[in-house]
């Protein structure tokens, strides 16, 4: 079973703030690096997105890192994962 991945308005503003920052600190390897680290847990969470724990019960948010710094923030909504946001992990905690 295959699940179809869909990205939020708000992901893809998280994602290009991470991407800026990264690039502005290490580099452009650096994101090159970063972007085959999401590929790859997108491509975990188009075959098996219920591997990764709920983080935020009430919302039913789930949360895969991606690096110790960086998660993905996501729901699952029938065979449909709509990522919700990148998360800085040093950020506060979602209230």
């Amino acid at each position: 079973m295959s699940f179809e991945v869909r990205f939020g308005i708000e992901a893809g503003i998280t994602y290009e703030a991470v991407v800026a920052q990264l690039n502005k600190r290490w580099g452009e390897k650096f994101v090159l690096k970063f972007e085959g680290k999401v590929k790859r847990c997108i491509k975990i969470l188009t075959s098996n997105p219920y591997l990764y724990p709920v983080f935020y019960e009430e919302l039913q948010l789930r949360k895969c890192i991606i690096h110790k710094n960086c998660s993905i923030l996501y729901k699952i909504d029938e065979q449909i994962v709509l990522v919700v946001a990148f998360w800085d992990n040093r950020q506060d905690p979602i209230n």
